[in-house]
């Protein structure tokens, strides 16, 4: 008789089905390991020290400091499953620290949470877990994974407000098919705290997260300062035609479309940040409507749509913020993995360095997406 698929899709049983799941000492993977071990799974805890405790343990809410790795271990102990914990800290500061101030010293907002996932998490984490002969991968992504008629596909979570598909975006087809996203499917954060309690976990009433693991308090000048010494270098503030409007203390303290903090006053209508020019060691300002984009460039495009990416124009929908909702654009193929996406209503803000997600018309799926490289009106 043919074993019944179990929860995570496998046809035997949870016992013989082993399990590694991603702890960050959150509430998220937590409830994810316990639920896991609670059906029966081998289940697995590995939690990845990403960088410096020093430098980490004075800040509270951050992913993956020495606070963190206590909760993920007491929840395995409390749990009964076994836990690890991998230095991956040379990795991190290569693919994504490094990465991060460079990116901002070229004049874009870059994304590091993306290129942990992409090239930390689903890369060298994911193997590790193929080397514990793991059947799988889990993680506490709200996010969901569902089985289509040509295989895995990615979708939205249930829950609008706390969907991460913005950030997982690169996950290949060959990485999905060994990720599992046991939580994509609950209706609010709250239900997972619920089962937090419900599990007696230790991390039940643990806040959530706010920053980037590795810039304290949002604070992104002074982490690039302390990489990058010459980042603070001054320059002057400009209009469109180049004419000087003000000086400034580095390129680094600001972000395209920034209004607030200029430091440049007696104007007679607002002005908006429209371009960095690292180079010229210039803030370019400009009105609201500079900002205006209605044509993007894409590349490092990662598709995850059927059929191949280069056969034609689609409607699609595009996410170009995290924050904002997906805004309808028709997808154009210049190359293997480069597009010009064009918004049906253009955008303000959009900037080098952050990531265009494709999403099905009027679906909750994830075709994948791309970095922007540029923009035009």
């Amino acid at each position: 008789m043919t074993q019944p698929l179990n929860s995570l899709g496998f046809p035997k049983l949870p016992q013989d089905t082993r399990v590694v799941v991603a702890m960050s000492g959150g509430v998220d993977s937590s409830v994810v390991a316990a639920q896991l071990a609670e059906e029966g799974y081998d289940v697995v805890g590995v939690t990845l020290q990403l960088y410096d405790h020093g430098a980490a343990l004075a800040k509270k809410g951050a992913c993956c400091a020495g606070r963190d790795i206590h909760d993920a271990r007491r929840v395995a102990e409390e749990m009964g499953f076994p836990h690890y914990v991998l230095d991956y800290e040379n990795t991190f500061k290569e693919a994504v620290i490094d990465e991060f101030a460079d990116s901002y010293l070229g004049g874009a907002t870059p994304v590091p949470c993306i290129r942990c996932n992409e090239r930390v998490k689903f890369k060298d984490l994911l193997e590790t877990a193929k080397d514990l002969d793991a059947d799988c991968m889990a993680t506490g992504h709200y996010i969901q994974r569902k089985v289509g008629p040509l295989g895995p596909e990615l979708h939205c979570a249930a829950d609008a407000v706390r969907d991460q598909s913005y950030f997982l975006f690169s996950t290949t087809a060959e990485q999905l098919s060994y990720l599992r996203f046991p939580l994509g499917h609950l209706p609010s954060k709250h239900a997972t705290r619920e089962l937090a309690a419900r599990y007696g976990l230790s991390v039940a009433d643990k806040p959530d997260s706010q920053d980037i693991c590795f810039v304290p308090n949002g604070d992104y000048a002074s982490v690039i300062k302390k990489l990058r010494p010459n980042a603070a270098d001054p320059g002057d503030i400009v209009d469109q035609s180049g004419k000087v409007l003000g000086a400034h203390e580095g390129v680094i303290h600001y972000t395209v479309g920034q209004r607030r903090g200029l430091g440049i006053g007696g104007l007679d209508e607002p002005l908006y940040v429209i371009k960095l020019d690292p180079d010229a060691r210039q803030v370019v300002v400009g009105p609201k409507e500079a900002l205006a984009t209605r044509i993007i460039t894409i590349k490092e495009i990662n598709w995850l749509g059927d059929g191949a990416f280069e056969k034609g124009a689609r409607e699609i929908t595009v996410k170009v913020r995290s924050t904002r909702p997906p805004r309808p654009a028709i997808l154009r193929p210049t190359g293997a993995a480069t597009a010009e996406v064009e918004l049906l209503t253009p955008e303000e803000g959009v900037s080098p360095g952050q990531a265009c997600v494709f999403y099905e018309e009027g679906g909750s799926r994830i075709f994948g997406g791309g970095w922007i490289a540029g923009g035009r009106g």
